[in-house]
């Protein structure tokens, strides 16, 4: 017996798949006109039953909205709503498109626009380059993959752009880098470079007198952040300090071989302090090795000087600014002869005025000298040493080179002193280091003070930000000078 077959199961056809609506539906323009067939399955005869309504396939959840970008935000009018899939047919009737009403009532479709770029089909840039695109619900899974790649590789470009245009400082990174490297730099300034210098004395009477009056030589410090190694200021002190105006009044005095020594007076005549120049103070300053009146070093001493109210003289070895060598004999570091004639002169024109000198580093014509010298050798010559050798030690009688040294060197002559002295040296001075100050031996004359600053090196002691007008140097000698001006019978009675 044949299986018992459902009421209507025959007429019944199997449900077809869902098919997609495509993307331009065209459709008539009044009742009763319509557009192409639509290819789909054959129609149901009309004494049939009526075939169920085809599933409407759900549309896709709205993606999350995406923070806007930094660079170019995406705002809601720009990017365009998918349409739904089926939106056009409603009770057997075709809604007409947007492309038909463009183009007219031919009832032909028209030509489907181009697809949008990329930042407007609904891909939401990220704030931060983390690059994690989300693609419009209606495109395939394969062509978001390619644009989410596309919109990476966009978007890297348009920020590694950025970086390059803002510069280092427009950057996160860039600055926390800088930041942490100046606040380690800062530390190791502080910790390793700033620091008070060493005060050696033996007396202390002497060091009381200095803390007191002198307090420069207790306080810490800070050498110029930038340049602060010693060879480095060193080279860059002449051409980084100013050059104050200082008008000289010159005078020559003949030396008993023979010779001349070019004296620069700076009278100070307006001295508010001491208006009788008789017993004005003076004070007789040194230049350096080969170094004359017109030093920068010497300006800024004789401008220290003027603000206190003092006469300054500035003593210019032989054949030094632009003054001719009358004999052929210069000066060195052991000799004194021609100093202790300046002293004597100075001391003669002011007898009743306070006296002191102030020397800087050491202090040495061509056609005197080649009758007695090589100096093509001596010009050749490299080192100090080397001048010395061939020329220095032989003018002035020595031996050797050494025996020129020992006799020149302070360690033998710091016994001796009789008055009052302080010595300013930077341990990482080129020509003076460290290891040849003598420490021990100055601590065996009470008459003597050494400074001792870890920076500074060779007339340097640079300090500030841009040290143009002032060094730490400069400090020491105004402070100094007027201790021993306004102080010096404490001093003098230790």
């Amino acid at each position: 017996m044949p299986a018992a077959v459902p009421r209507g199961s025959r007429s019944r056809r199997p449900a077809e798949p869902p098919h997609a609506a495509p993307d331009f539906l065209p459709c008539g323009r009044g009742r009763g006109r319509r557009g192409p067939a639509r290819p789909g399955p054959p129609r149901q005869p009309a004494g049939g039953r009526r075939r169920p309504a085809r599933p409407q396939p759900a549309s896709p959840p709205e993606p999350a909205p995406a923070p806007p970008s930094r660079l170019q935000p995406l705002s809601p009018s720009r990017a365009p709503q998918a349409p739904a899939a089926g939106a056009g047919v409603r009770g057997g009737r075709r809604r007409r498109c947007s492309a038909e009403r463009s183009a007219g009532s031919g009832g032909r479709a028209a030509a489907p626009p181009p697809p949008p770029p990329p930042s407007a089909l609904g891909w939401a840039r990220p704030r931060q380059p983390g690059f994690a695109a989300v693609p419009c619900p209606a495109l395939p899974r394969r062509a978001a993959c390619a644009m989410d790649w596309q919109v990476l590789t966009r978007e890297l470009s348009l920020y590694l752009e950025n970086q390059v245009r803002v510069g280092l400082f427009g950057s996160g990174v860039g600055l926390s880098l800088v930041l942490g490297f100046g606040v380690a730099y800062a530390c190791y300034y502080l910790s390793s470079i700033a620091k008070k210098p060493q005060l050696v004395a033996s007396n202390d009477r002497f060091c009381r007198f200095l803390e007191e009056y002198c307090p420069v030589v207790t306080e810490t410090y800070y050498p110029t952040i930038w340049c602060w190694e010693g060879r480095v200021q060193t080279l860059l002190r002449p051409f980084i300090t100013s050059r104050p105006q200082v008008q000289y009044r010159n005078e020559l005095i003949k030396t008993a071989d023979g010779g001349q020594i070019s004296l620069d007076w700076f009278d100070n005549n307006d001295s508010l302090y001491y208006p009788d120049a008789s017993t004005r103070p003076t004070v007789l300053l040194l230049p350096g090795l080969t170094g004359t009146s017109k030093e920068s070093y010497i300006l800024h001493m004789i401008h220290q000087s003027e603000m206190l109210g003092y006469r300054c003289v500035v003593f210019n070895n032989r054949g030094i600014a632009g003054e001719d060598l009358l004999t052929p004999r210069t000066y060195c570091a052991a000799n004194t002869e021609d100093l202790e004639a300046v002293i004597h002169h100075v001391h003669s024109l002011h007898p009743s005025a306070p006296f002191m000198a102030a020397g800087v580093s050491m202090g040495g014509h061509r056609q005197m000298l080649e009758k007695l010298f090589d100096m093509d050798l001596v010009m050749k010559a490299r080192t100090v040493r080397e001048f010395d050798k061939q020329f220095t030690s032989v003018m002035f009688g020595y031996r050797t080179i050494d025996d020129y040294y020992e006799d020149a060197s302070p360690c033998r002559k710091l016994k001796s002193v009789g008055i009052p002295v302080l010595c300013l040296n930077s341990v990482d001075d080129v020509f003076s280091p460290g290891h040849a100050i003598p420490v021990e031996t100055a601590k065996q004359n009470a008459n003597v003070a050494l400074v001792l600053t870890s920076c500074g090196g060779h007339i340097g002691f640079l300090e500030g930000i841009w040290p143009r007008k002032c060094t730490y140097m400069d400090r020491v000698f105004k402070q100094f000078v007027q201790a021993v001006f306004e102080h010096g019978n404490k001093i003098f009675s230790m």
